[in-house]
């Protein structure tokens, strides 16, 4: 395991305040289309860690599939761990990290689910087969081998092989709303930049103005 031994030098290339937009989501937009230009793997792909009814923290990578003023969308199974830890605490965080890049971007903020509307025009975008496995596989239940997990996929699939595929009730999607942006960039010595956005929501569900500070690495 040479990696645990291994020190990586990240350079001097800097990250300063005046580097980055004033509106985080659109920061992080001009970031992901670096790391697309760049030919990162799964650019979109982010750890989003929850803590659920039990107070037990999970983590797992999911996808994102978008991001506006509203905040960052991706979609899953209600019914699955994430879905259900979500339902008991929405406040969930995300990591991008574009690590051949030196770049990381932390997120934390309240998932909510969104619209059916939004859910259902995202499902009906998906591939065929994409569909096919959202009423396939009752996902974070135990089963006992592959083979089972196969049959499931190939009678859904027989089921809808002539007609479209409805959303399940129990599909759809979350929309992270940002209170905190944190911009990751790698520097030598360990001495990284951390520049961080950080806003409130109100009683009343506004969101209010965001503030920029600079963290010790």
């Amino acid at each position: 395991m040479d990696s645990l031994n291994r020190h990586e030098d990240y350079g001097q290339s800097a990250l300063d305040e005046t580097h980055l937009l004033a509106d985080p989501i659109e920061q992080f937009k001009a970031w992901l289309i670096d790391a697309e230009a760049a030919q990162i793997y799964e650019p979109n792909a982010f750890v989003l860690a929850t803590i659920d009814a039990e107070n037990q923290s999970r983590a797992r990578t999911v996808l994102l599939k978008g991001v506006d003023q509203r905040g960052f969308f991706f979609a899953t199974n209600y019914l699955s761990r994430k879905g259900e830890a979500v339902a008991a605490n929405p406040s969930v965080s995300a990591v991008f990290g574009w690590y051949s890049m030196y770049r990381q971007v932390l997120i934390q903020g309240i998932a909510e689910k969104v619209e059916p509307q939004e859910s259902d025009d995202y499902f009906a975008s998906r591939p065929h087969e994409s569909q096919v496995a959202a009423w396939s596989s009752h996902q974070s239940q135990p089963i006992q081998d592959r083979a089972a997990l196969d049959d499931q996929f190939t009678s859904a699939l027989a089921k809808f092989s002539n007609s479209d595929v409805p959303r399940p009730e129990y599909w759809g999607g979350y929309r992270i709303i940002p209170t905190r942006i944190e911009f990751w960039k790698g520097r030598s010595n360990r001495m990284h930049d951390r520049i961080e956005f950080v806003r409130e929501i109100g009683a009343d569900g506004q969101l209010g103005q965001w503030q920029v500070q600079r963290l010790q690495p």
